[in-house]
């Protein structure tokens, strides 16, 4: 297995980390060459693409990659990599196996708190969320035209160590903020490569729910994190009134429980099926 990681941030470097046993070569792009040096610490070999054109040292590193992983978010002018993919995936991949594309429940918007699986309508708000939908169509219809599987996933909001509210309660970022019947998705970022890297052993193509199995208020996460530091948690702030930006607002207007039975299903066992467990498991190994 030769890993190509389009994206390789905060979910790229524990997914090429934890697909290394398995594979013959990690590479992983990157913006900048700052971030690029960092990437070379943590054994992943890197490119720089700007999501615009494909350099020739690039060009030629493609050719022998077996599985991609993509997770930078499309723009206006779409998915950066599909755009490139869709035109010469035979000249550009001739080696390639297997596709994961990292999406976000964001695409099934609001559904007044129920719970929603794979085959729940997609009806998202945000303009980004309308992007990832298009994208992910536009990857299944690029798999099937040419013969390869292409994964789906699609990620609930994501945490881990260096971030998660541990870190918000130590600078004081904390906000216990309170609106009824809000509930929200998680998922550990180790979650998200082991599912990756289930997925991609088994060749499995297909949309995947990548959720932990206890969607939750907001507010009660920040107080079992507080309640592990033995500290008070911050004071109760009514949604109308909480200090948020325009995009955090926003994910304040879709509520749902998302279900990952199909995941599940297939045999994967999520590491960190709730937050109680995962949060007590940061604590203990001060991984925060």
């Amino acid at each position: 297995m030769h890993l190509m990681i389009f994206g390789a941030g905060y979910s790229g470097r524990v997914i090429g980390a934890t697909l290394a046993p398995a594979c013959h070569h990690v590479s992983g792009t990157t913006r900048t060459a700052d971030k690029a040096a960092a990437l070379g610490g943590v054994g992943i070999e890197t490119f720089i693409f700007d999501g615009a054109a494909i350099d020739a040292s690039l060009a030629h590193k493609l050719r022998s990659v077996t599985h991609i992983v993509q997770t930078i978010p499309p723009g206006a002018e779409g998915d950066p990599v599909l755009n490139i993919a869709s035109r010469s995936a035979h000249q550009r991949l001739p080696s390639l196996q297997w596709l994961c594309y990292l999406s976000t429940v964001g695409v099934y918007g609001d559904h007044d708190g129920e719970w929603v699986d794979e085959t729940s309508e997609c009806r998202p708000t945000s303009e980004r969320s309308k992007r990832r939908l298009a994208a992910e169509q536009q990857w299944l219809e690029t798999g099937e035209k040419h013969g390869l599987p292409v994964a789906i996933l699609r990620l609930s909001g994501i945490y881990g160590p260096g971030r998660n509210p541990f870190r918000k309660l130590q600078d004081g970022t904390a906000q216990r903020i309170i609106k009824e019947g809000q509930v929200f998705n998680r998922i550990r970022v180790e979650d998200i490569a082991y599912a990756t890297s289930f997925l991609a052993e088994h060749g499995f193509s297909g949309i995947y729910n990548v959720t932990d199995s206890l969607p939750a208020p907001p507010q009660d996460v920040i107080t079992e994190a507080a309640r592990l530091m033995g500290i008070e948690p911050p004071p109760e702030i009514a949604f109308e009134d909480a200090d948020l930006s325009p995009m955090a607002r926003s994910f304040w207007g879709e509520n749902k429980r998302v279900s990952n039975a199909k995941l599940k299903k297939l045999g994967y066992e999520f590491e960190f099926p709730d937050y109680h467990q995962s949060l007590k498991q940061l604590w203990d190994m001060k991984a925060f």
